[in-house]
């Protein structure tokens, strides 16, 4: 066994503490040979520290595209030539799509647009849309609505949504090569005004978009820092007309790898299977990544591309005995 899986097997599993940045490194660095071990490692840590549940979310978009960021992976943008164009979802609309991600048993609703940060009338709509869905299901929601002032913080508090969603996308050395319209500090500031107003942090980011190994393992530590309590891991699917393109795609072993990193940087965090996972690990590599640290993911689609069927996912949860978190145990 590789040294640095004996330190891991004692540090985190036994104990409780994540890897350093340098641990990670040399996670990320481990030969093929040695990936059932790692992923091994990586699944008795979150059943030790997370337990067997699965939480399962649903997203939908209230304001799709037309975003003035340029976010270089995001079709959303409105500076780049991607198909996406802006479109507004009412509130009928948004309760239905509330139901629907219910029915699956989904305990997590979560509600996204594609701005910079929220105008008054998008609050206008969160707080009527909230109101709706809380009348009509029982499901917890989350927003991510980019980033916020202390006040409009206060207003998602008192509207009751109990989980924020805001990336860093990837390590502070190499987002100036992702986004120039803001800072990595932006989104932290956020971030830290969304933890002491009492809701949950929900932070991730996306994998392939150029950054080094190295840069990976930045970012891993950089998230273990942030302590969120959901991390969505995403892998970079190139969108046409963005400049991320003509990015490759992460290989599979390699996602694995980041996957079995990331859990072991934050032993006790909820890993969120995000955007990507269709393309990187189709359906054998999905069901390593939830053998080898992942206990949540997203079912149905993503904002601006289709993911597994929701009916695939839950299966397969069924078939590895891997229980739904249930709704009650979340309040």
């Amino acid at each position: 066994m590789p040294q640095i899986l004996d330190r891991a097997r004692a540090r985190v599993l036994d104990g409780g503490a994540g890897l350093d940045q340098a641990e990670i490194l040399e996670i990320l660095r481990l030969p093929d040979e040695d990936l059932p071990e790692l992923l091994q490692l990586a699944h008795d840590v979150r059943m030790k520290w997370c337990g067997p549940e699965v939480e399962v979310e649903g997203i939908v978009s209230l304001k799709t595209g037309g975003c003035p960021e340029d976010c270089h992976f995001c079709s959303q943008s409105g500076l780049f030539a991607s198909p996406v164009r802006a479109v507004w979802l009412d509130i009928p609309s948004l309760v239905e799509a509330a139901k629907q991600t219910a029915a699956t048993g989904a305990t997590e609703f979560c509600i996204v647009a594609a701005v910079r940060g929220p105008d008054q009338r998008l609050m206008d709509q969160m707080r009527q849309g909230v109101k709706a869905i809380k009348e009509a299901v029982d499901i917890q929601v989350a927003a991510s609505l980019g980033m916020l002032t202390q006040e409009q913080v206060d207003d998602l508090v008192d509207m009751g949504v109990h989980r924020y969603n805001h990336n860093l996308e990837t390590c502070q050395s190499y987002f100036p090569n992702v986004v120039t319209t803001h800072s990595w500090d932006e989104r932290w500031s956020t971030l830290t005004m969304v933890r002491e107003s009492g809701m949950e942090v929900c932070c991730g980011g996306i994998l392939g978009m150029g950054e080094t190994i190295e840069q990976r393992a930045e970012f891993a530590a950089q998230l273990a820092e942030l302590d969120p309590h959901e991390v969505p891991l995403n892998f970079l699917s190139p969108r046409p007309g963005t400049p991320f393109a003509d990015r490759p795609v992460v290989e599979g072993k390699d996602a694995l790898r980041a996957i079995a990193a990331f859990r072991l940087a934050m032993p006790r965090t909820i890993l969120r299977y995000a955007g990507g996972r269709e393309l990187t690990l189709g359906d054998l590599g999905t069901r390593d990544g939830l053998l080898g640290g992942i206990n949540a993911m997203i079912v149905g689609n993503y904002l601006t591309t289709l993911g597994r069927p929701a009916t695939a996912d839950l299966e397969l949860l069924r078939d590895l005995k891997m229980p739904i978190k249930s709704l009650s145990a979340t309040f």
